[in-house]
Protein backbone atom coordinates (compact mmCIF):
# COMPACT_ATOMS: atom_id res chain seq x y z
CA UNK A 1 0.00 0.00 0.00
CA UNK A 2 1.07 3.39 -1.09
CA UNK A 3 1.76 5.88 2.21
CA UNK A 4 2.27 9.57 1.44
CA UNK A 5 4.13 11.96 3.50
CA UNK A 6 3.29 15.18 3.36
CA UNK A 7 5.76 17.80 5.30
CA UNK A 8 4.04 20.75 5.24
CA UNK A 9 0.34 20.07 4.22
CA UNK A 10 -0.43 23.47 3.10
CA UNK A 11 -2.63 24.51 0.42
CA UNK A 12 -0.87 22.70 -2.15
CA UNK A 13 0.00 19.61 -0.11
CA UNK A 14 -3.93 19.40 0.70
CA UNK A 15 -4.48 18.98 -2.81
CA UNK A 16 -1.71 16.58 -3.55
CA UNK A 17 -3.02 14.55 -0.20
CA UNK A 18 -6.67 14.42 -2.13
CA UNK A 19 -5.19 13.16 -5.55
CA UNK A 20 -3.28 10.29 -3.43
CA UNK A 21 -5.94 9.25 -1.85
CA UNK A 22 -8.48 8.91 -4.57
CA UNK A 23 -5.84 6.82 -5.35
CA UNK A 24 -6.25 4.66 -2.32
CA UNK A 25 -3.14 5.93 -0.99
CA UNK A 26 -2.71 6.40 2.76
CA UNK A 27 -1.93 10.11 3.52
CA UNK A 28 0.24 11.74 6.59
CA UNK A 29 0.64 15.63 6.35
CA UNK A 30 2.60 17.41 8.93
CA UNK A 31 1.80 20.63 10.30
CA UNK A 32 2.72 23.52 13.01
CA UNK A 33 -0.18 24.17 15.16
CA UNK A 34 -2.52 21.52 16.85
CA UNK A 35 -6.06 23.74 14.97
CA UNK A 36 -4.58 22.70 11.84
CA UNK A 37 -3.64 19.48 12.66
CA UNK A 38 -7.93 18.94 13.42
CA UNK A 39 -8.22 20.71 9.77
CA UNK A 40 -6.51 18.23 8.29
CA UNK A 41 -7.78 15.67 10.21
CA UNK A 42 -11.47 16.53 8.79
CA UNK A 43 -9.73 16.03 5.80
CA UNK A 44 -8.57 12.30 5.56
CA UNK A 45 -4.91 13.41 6.44
CA UNK A 46 -3.50 11.88 9.15
CA UNK A 47 -2.12 14.73 11.29
CA UNK A 48 1.60 15.09 12.88
CA UNK A 49 2.57 17.68 14.20
CA UNK A 50 6.15 19.04 12.96
CA UNK A 51 8.04 22.62 13.85
CA UNK A 52 10.85 21.93 10.86
CA UNK A 53 13.52 21.25 13.50
CA UNK A 54 13.02 18.27 16.13
CA UNK A 55 11.21 14.99 14.83
CA UNK A 56 8.96 13.48 17.58
CA UNK A 57 8.71 9.80 17.60
CA UNK A 58 5.42 10.11 15.92
CA UNK A 59 6.76 11.38 12.86
CA UNK A 60 10.01 9.48 12.84
CA UNK A 61 7.66 5.99 12.88
CA UNK A 62 5.61 7.59 10.04
CA UNK A 63 8.51 8.65 8.03
CA UNK A 64 9.74 5.23 8.17
CA UNK A 65 7.05 3.64 6.58
CA UNK A 66 6.84 6.11 3.72
CA UNK A 67 6.54 4.95 0.36
CA UNK A 68 6.26 8.45 -1.25
CA UNK A 69 7.50 11.88 -0.30
CA UNK A 70 6.57 15.30 -0.65
CA UNK A 71 8.66 18.35 0.85
CA UNK A 72 6.99 21.52 0.93
CA UNK A 73 8.17 23.34 3.64
CA UNK A 74 10.07 26.21 2.55
CA UNK A 75 13.90 26.21 3.10
CA UNK A 76 14.52 30.02 4.94
CA UNK A 77 17.80 30.98 5.72
CA UNK A 78 18.37 27.52 7.33
CA UNK A 79 18.02 25.63 4.61
CA UNK A 80 15.76 23.15 3.62
CA UNK A 81 15.48 21.21 7.45
CA UNK A 82 15.94 18.18 6.10
CA UNK A 83 19.47 18.41 5.13
CA UNK A 84 20.55 20.89 7.86
CA UNK A 85 24.21 19.27 9.95
CA UNK A 86 22.13 18.41 12.60
CA UNK A 87 19.09 16.25 10.73
CA UNK A 88 19.15 12.70 10.33
CA UNK A 89 20.32 11.23 7.47
CA UNK A 90 17.57 10.81 5.11
CA UNK A 91 18.18 6.87 3.53
CA UNK A 92 18.17 6.47 7.63
CA UNK A 93 14.37 7.88 8.17
CA UNK A 94 12.57 6.67 4.84
CA UNK A 95 13.97 3.13 4.31
CA UNK A 96 11.12 2.27 2.71
CA UNK A 97 10.99 5.27 -0.11
CA UNK A 98 10.29 5.12 -3.77
CA UNK A 99 9.45 8.21 -5.02
CA UNK A 100 9.71 11.78 -3.54
CA UNK A 101 9.05 15.48 -4.72
CA UNK A 102 10.11 19.12 -4.26
CA UNK A 103 7.73 22.03 -4.62
CA UNK A 104 9.49 24.59 -5.37
CA UNK A 105 8.92 27.80 -7.41
CA UNK A 106 9.29 29.53 -10.74
CA UNK A 107 10.47 32.52 -9.03
CA UNK A 108 14.19 30.39 -9.51
CA UNK A 109 14.21 31.62 -12.70
CA UNK A 110 14.19 35.58 -12.21
CA UNK A 111 13.66 37.87 -14.30
CA UNK A 112 13.65 36.68 -18.12
CA UNK A 113 12.47 40.29 -19.49
CA UNK A 114 9.27 38.26 -20.66
CA UNK A 115 10.97 35.80 -22.55
CA UNK A 116 9.98 31.93 -22.99
CA UNK A 117 11.11 29.75 -20.11
CA UNK A 118 11.87 25.92 -19.45
CA UNK A 119 13.15 23.61 -17.24
CA UNK A 120 16.74 23.95 -19.23
CA UNK A 121 16.47 28.05 -18.86
CA UNK A 122 19.60 29.78 -16.77
CA UNK A 123 18.19 30.43 -12.96
CA UNK A 124 18.72 34.20 -12.30
CA UNK A 125 16.93 34.06 -8.80
CA UNK A 126 16.44 37.13 -7.69
CA UNK A 127 15.28 37.02 -4.24
CA UNK A 128 16.66 35.95 -0.92
CA UNK A 129 14.20 32.73 -0.89
CA UNK A 130 14.30 31.93 -4.62
CA UNK A 131 18.06 31.79 -3.76
CA UNK A 132 17.43 29.13 -0.83
CA UNK A 133 14.95 26.70 -3.84
CA UNK A 134 17.42 26.92 -5.72
CA UNK A 135 19.67 25.52 -3.07
CA UNK A 136 16.73 22.93 -1.90
CA UNK A 137 16.28 22.21 -5.46
CA UNK A 138 20.17 21.19 -6.07
CA UNK A 139 20.13 19.41 -2.75
CA UNK A 140 17.13 16.87 -3.45
CA UNK A 141 17.74 15.94 -7.28
CA UNK A 142 21.77 15.64 -6.01
CA UNK A 143 20.21 13.10 -3.07
CA UNK A 144 17.91 11.32 -5.26
CA UNK A 145 20.76 10.44 -7.75
CA UNK A 146 22.90 9.20 -4.83
CA UNK A 147 20.11 6.86 -3.82
CA UNK A 148 19.40 5.58 -7.32
CA UNK A 149 15.65 6.93 -6.67
CA UNK A 150 13.42 8.99 -8.48
CA UNK A 151 12.96 13.17 -7.11
CA UNK A 152 10.72 15.12 -9.11
CA UNK A 153 11.11 18.85 -8.28
CA UNK A 154 7.87 20.58 -9.18
CA UNK A 155 8.62 24.68 -10.13
CA UNK A 156 5.11 25.83 -9.15
CA UNK A 157 3.12 29.15 -10.74
CA UNK A 158 1.16 31.49 -9.19
CA UNK A 159 -1.29 29.04 -7.52
CA UNK A 160 -5.41 29.66 -7.18
CA UNK A 161 -8.04 27.46 -6.18
CA UNK A 162 -11.07 27.29 -4.18
CA UNK A 163 -11.08 29.65 -1.44
CA UNK A 164 -8.02 31.82 -2.88
CA UNK A 165 -8.66 33.43 -6.32
CA UNK A 166 -9.88 36.34 -7.68
CA UNK A 167 -13.64 36.11 -6.81
CA UNK A 168 -12.71 35.93 -3.15
CA UNK A 169 -10.43 39.19 -3.61
CA UNK A 170 -13.19 40.76 -5.30
CA UNK A 171 -15.77 39.84 -2.61
CA UNK A 172 -13.65 40.88 -0.26
CA UNK A 173 -12.92 44.64 -1.88
CA UNK A 174 -9.02 44.23 -1.65
CA UNK A 175 -9.20 43.18 -5.85
CA UNK A 176 -6.63 45.66 -7.64
CA UNK A 177 -5.91 45.47 -11.19
CA UNK A 178 -2.30 46.96 -10.82
CA UNK A 179 -1.20 48.20 -14.73
CA UNK A 180 2.88 47.40 -15.74
CA UNK A 181 3.48 47.81 -19.02
CA UNK A 182 4.67 44.15 -20.39
CA UNK A 183 4.49 42.04 -17.26
CA UNK A 184 2.74 38.59 -17.57
CA UNK A 185 2.74 35.66 -15.08
CA UNK A 186 1.68 32.62 -15.02
CA UNK A 187 -0.32 30.42 -12.40
CA UNK A 188 -1.61 27.03 -11.39
CA UNK A 189 -5.25 25.56 -10.39
CA UNK A 190 -4.25 23.74 -6.96
CA UNK A 191 -5.78 20.12 -8.37
CA UNK A 192 -3.39 20.21 -11.17
CA UNK A 193 -0.59 20.17 -8.87
CA UNK A 194 -1.97 17.20 -7.02
CA UNK A 195 -2.87 15.46 -10.54
CA UNK A 196 0.71 16.54 -11.24
CA UNK A 197 2.03 14.81 -9.00
CA UNK A 198 0.17 11.65 -8.95
CA UNK A 199 1.09 11.35 -12.44
CA UNK A 200 5.19 11.56 -11.90
CA UNK A 201 5.20 9.54 -8.78
CA UNK A 202 2.67 6.60 -10.50
CA UNK A 203 5.48 6.86 -13.33
CA UNK A 204 8.82 7.01 -10.74
CA UNK A 205 9.53 10.01 -12.89
CA UNK A 206 12.22 11.98 -10.99
CA UNK A 207 13.62 15.50 -12.62
CA UNK A 208 12.84 18.96 -12.77
CA UNK A 209 8.79 19.89 -14.37
CA UNK A 210 7.34 23.48 -14.47
CA UNK A 211 3.57 22.74 -13.26
CA UNK A 212 2.24 26.15 -14.95
CA UNK A 213 -0.81 26.47 -17.20
CA UNK A 214 -0.66 27.42 -20.87
CA UNK A 215 -1.53 31.09 -20.82
CA UNK A 216 0.74 33.47 -19.33
CA UNK A 217 -0.87 36.82 -19.33
CA UNK A 218 -1.60 40.25 -17.63
CA UNK A 219 -2.80 40.12 -13.81
CA UNK A 220 -5.14 42.77 -14.22
CA UNK A 221 -7.02 40.43 -17.14
CA UNK A 222 -7.40 38.06 -14.23
CA UNK A 223 -9.41 40.50 -12.28
CA UNK A 224 -10.88 41.78 -15.05
CA UNK A 225 -12.57 38.11 -16.00
CA UNK A 226 -13.10 37.48 -12.65
CA UNK A 227 -15.37 40.63 -11.98
CA UNK A 228 -17.48 40.35 -15.39
CA UNK A 229 -18.19 36.34 -14.42
CA UNK A 230 -19.23 38.39 -11.47
CA UNK A 231 -21.19 40.62 -12.63
CA UNK A 232 -19.38 43.29 -10.48
CA UNK A 233 -17.84 46.94 -10.32
CA UNK A 234 -14.98 46.32 -12.42
CA UNK A 235 -11.73 47.62 -9.60
CA UNK A 236 -9.89 50.31 -11.27
CA UNK A 237 -6.76 50.55 -12.90
CA UNK A 238 -3.80 51.20 -10.62
CA UNK A 239 -0.34 52.25 -12.72
CA UNK A 240 2.11 50.08 -10.86
CA UNK A 241 4.42 53.08 -10.27
CA UNK A 242 1.74 54.36 -7.70
CA UNK A 243 1.27 50.63 -6.14
CA UNK A 244 1.47 50.21 -2.29
CA UNK A 245 3.23 46.79 -2.36
CA UNK A 246 5.72 45.32 0.22
CA UNK A 247 9.47 44.45 -0.28
CA UNK A 248 8.40 40.83 -1.74
CA UNK A 249 5.66 41.77 -3.94
CA UNK A 250 7.84 44.27 -5.94
CA UNK A 251 10.29 41.77 -6.14
CA UNK A 252 8.06 39.50 -7.19
CA UNK A 253 6.80 42.02 -10.08
CA UNK A 254 10.30 42.55 -10.82
CA UNK A 255 10.54 39.29 -12.74
CA UNK A 256 8.94 38.91 -15.95
CA UNK A 257 8.61 35.27 -17.83
CA UNK A 258 6.56 32.93 -19.81
CA UNK A 259 6.43 29.76 -18.13
CA UNK A 260 6.42 26.57 -20.75
CA UNK A 261 5.00 23.47 -19.38
CA UNK A 262 5.85 21.51 -22.49
CA UNK A 263 7.96 19.09 -20.83
CA UNK A 264 5.28 17.18 -18.27
CA UNK A 265 2.79 17.42 -21.56
CA UNK A 266 4.95 15.71 -23.71
CA UNK A 267 4.92 12.50 -21.50
CA UNK A 268 0.94 12.39 -21.65
CA UNK A 269 0.16 14.64 -18.77
CA UNK A 270 -3.11 16.80 -19.26
CA UNK A 271 -3.71 19.62 -16.81
CA UNK A 272 -7.49 19.62 -16.81
CA UNK A 273 -7.46 24.06 -16.14
CA UNK A 274 -5.59 24.87 -18.53
CA UNK A 275 -5.76 28.49 -18.60
CA UNK A 276 -7.18 31.09 -16.34
CA UNK A 277 -10.49 31.39 -18.62
CA UNK A 278 -11.82 28.47 -18.19
CA UNK A 279 -10.51 27.87 -14.55
CA UNK A 280 -12.24 30.95 -13.54
CA UNK A 281 -15.71 29.56 -15.13
CA UNK A 282 -15.61 26.60 -13.26
CA UNK A 283 -14.94 28.19 -10.18
CA UNK A 284 -17.57 30.47 -10.97
CA UNK A 285 -20.32 28.05 -11.98
CA UNK A 286 -19.92 25.30 -9.70
CA UNK A 287 -19.75 27.60 -6.45
CA UNK A 288 -16.57 26.29 -4.90
CA UNK A 289 -14.70 29.60 -5.73
CA UNK A 290 -15.76 30.63 -1.70
CA UNK A 291 -13.51 27.36 -0.71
Amino acid sequence: MKQLLILGAGFSGRAIAKAFMDTGAAVYGTTRSAEKADQLAGLGITPLLYDGETLSAEVEKAMAATTHLVQSIAPGALGDPMFRDEAPRLETLFPALRWAAYLSTVGVYGDHKGNWVDETAELHPVSSRSVERVDAERRWLDWGRAQGLPVAVLRLSGIYGPGRNAFCNIAAGTARRLIKDGQVFNRIRVEDIGSAAVFLAERKLGGIFNITDHEPGPPQDVVAEAAALMGADMPPEIPFEMAELSPMARSFWGENKRVSNRKIRDLGFRFRYPDYRQSLEQLWKSGIWRG
